[in-house]
């Protein structure tokens, strides 16, 4: 499966901004899809992460109650709507696919990765 993650661009701080990560070749609608962030010169870092249905969904302290995932497996298509955006949340974004139906919050536990979006937030 490749996965395509689009969205990004520059947002000034407080702002929004919805990503979305389409899947192409065959279907993830039977797997948990991550999302992860890397900012510059740090290591990746887990965002959050949804369930094959989505009716299960983990994020990260960092983002809780400002990020939201959610996915249509008939679009074949996850999204990460980001809100109140602080400059620290600048990175380029990743999407990911996990072999089953749930994942957690770990690199290893994914196994198809999308090539990532720039993410700039200005103060």
């Amino acid at each position: 499966v490749q996965l395509q993650a689009s969205g990004g661009g520059l947002v000034q701080a407080g702002g929004s901004l919805k990503l979305s990560c389409a899947a192409s070749g065959r279907t993830f609608s039977n797997n948990a899809v991550g999302w992860f962030r890397q900012a510059p010169g740090k290591e990746r870092e887990f965002v959050g992460t949804i369930s094959w249905r989505g009716g299960s969904t983990y994020y990260a302290d960092s983002v809780k109650g400002r990020f939201t995932i959610s996915r249509e497996n008939a679009k074949n298509t996850v999204y990460l709507q980001m809100s109140s955006l602080k400059p620290e949340d600048t990175a380029v974004y990743y999407c990911a696919s996990a072999p089953g139906a749930y994942s957690g919050s770990f690199v290893y536990q994914y196994n198809y990765w999308g090539q990532g979006t720039l993410v700039t937030v200005s103060s």
